[in-house]
């Protein structure tokens, strides 16, 4: 029985669905998959029409409202809004240390988190519009971030579903592999870096100094976790959206206090930067997170640790050799690394289902290049310039291989932009679909 709720302006109602695991053995195990239905308050027993969010990860679940807020200010105009927990994250059945534990050993787990791709969770949605809408309906998608990949993905699976598609800051490469996608991540990565030492001139010996300190003595965090140097890297991930410069300045100008034995690194920081790397909220983001790169048509041979194989390539990221000399200690990004899965506990236990996933091969292709060009569902996308988490040019490439597809190139905002921009960027592209700009 769906449970409803009211917030300021808006009303909510829970749904639960039981859908195959495999969606090639409709008839096997099953799993639950939640979505949160929410409409603006009076317009309950209107006649809109559905907009599906897919958020961004892989392994994120939906946005939490407080109200209208955010971008549901303008999408609650026009649409009642699905928000799905896509399979594995938040309200569906949850797939994390604990509950994998109970499948078996490292193959067993492998096995079972193979279903949890972008082609699984369309096939999800397709599955729950039928049922909520009914045969011969379609809806409207939204894809944020890892949620565009998903809508591509759609696009080439299953497009008599949808009626129009908006995408932000997620259009993939679609015949990139990992090791394309992190050769052209660390060069914008690094000039984030350099935009942050410029707004920040003081972080460069602030930086210097942890990673010194880490290098010879890595710390423990509140969780039992491990603060390696190239842990404290990873706050960088930070440096991709619109306040995250900031933040991390803020996050490292309370690093160090006076203690019994001298100078250490403060409580504050220490619980600072576990917030920012512990992966116990969400960890199908490292699990899965190059494996969303793998299609066999574009390379059979497994992502195997991509990120961690190419930034060899780019030694300016070693950061002990960065102390060696008198160059700034650089963030690393959206990498995920095999010694995330020693020094995280929320991880520890997945490392050996997570090395499987990365010698992986012949993973199912998620786009249909010759369907997208033949594309007749109306689209537009935001495409952040130089984001730091998708590639702009595989963007734009993408883009010019979708009919139909309108594009909007903009500086305004960072990745998440959709988040912050109050409803303006949703509202763009909603007029770009319509031919009104």
């Amino acid at each position: 029985m769906s449970t409803s709720n009211r917030l300021p302006g808006i009303v909510t109602t829970d749904h639960v669905f039981q859908l195959p695991l495999d969606h090639e053995a409709p008839q096997g195990e099953q799993i639950e998959v939640y979505a949160r239905e929410v409409v603006a308050a009076g317009r309950e027993g209107e006649d809109l029409p559905w907009l599906l969010f897919l958020q961004g990860g892989p392994g994120g679940k939906a946005n939490r409202p407080l109200g209208r807020d955010g971008w549901l200010v303008r999408a609650l105009d026009d649409y009642r809004v699905l928000l799905l927990d896509q399979r594995g994250t938040g309200r569906s059945t949850p797939a994390n240390r604990q509950t994998l534990a109970r499948r078996g050993g490292p193959k067993e787990q492998a096995d079972y988190l193979a279903h949890f791709r972008a082609d699984s969770i369309v096939r999800d949605a397709e599955l729950i519009r039928r049922r909520l809408l009914g045969e011969g309906s379609r809806w409207s998608l939204l894809g944020q971030s890892f949620g565009g990949f998903c809508t591509l993905t759609y696009l080439s699976l299953a497009p008599e579903g949808l009626r129009e598609a908006f995408v932000t800051g997620g259009l993939a490469g679609l015949k990139a592999s990992a090791d394309d996608v992190y050769r052209a991540a660390y060069p914008r990565v690094a000039r984030k870096n350099a935009g942050h030492y410029a707004r920040y001139p003081q972080d460069v010996a602030t930086v210097r100094e942890i990673a010194a300190h880490l290098a010879e003595n890595p710390a423990r965090l509140p969780d039992g976790g491990l603060l390696t140097v190239e842990a404290f890297q990873a706050l960088g991930l930070m440096l991709g959206s619109g306040t995250g410069s900031h933040s991390l300045h803020h996050l490292l100008e309370e690093a160090w206090v006076e203690g019994v034995a001298g100078r250490e690194l403060s409580d504050t920081f220490l619980a600072g930067a576990q917030a920012q790397l512990s992966f116990a909220q969400g960890p199908l983001y490292a699990v899965l997170h190059e494996s969303i790169y793998g299609q066999r048509s574009v390379d059979r041979a497994g992502t195997r640790w991509a990120a961690e194989r190419v930034r060899a390539e780019f030694p300016a990221f070693d950061a002990r050799r960065a102390l060696s000399t008198d160059q700034p200690v650089l963030f690393t990004g959206e990498m995920i690394y095999p010694a995330m899965f020693e020094a995280d506990p929320a991880l520890q236990p997945l490392r050996e289902a997570a090395e499987l996933l990365a010698e992986r091969g012949d993973w199912p292709d998620l786009y249909d290049p010759a369907r997208l060009a033949g594309n007749t569902v109306p689209v537009a996308a935001a495409v952040y310039h130089d984001d730091m988490y998708v590639d702009t040019a595989d963007s734009l490439e993408t883009a010019n291989a979708v009919r139909g597809l309108r594009v909007w190139v903009t500086n305004e905002w960072e990745h998440d932009g959709l988040r912050v921009s109050g409803g303006q960027v949703l509202d763009r592209l909603i007029k770009m679909v319509r031919g009104e700009l």
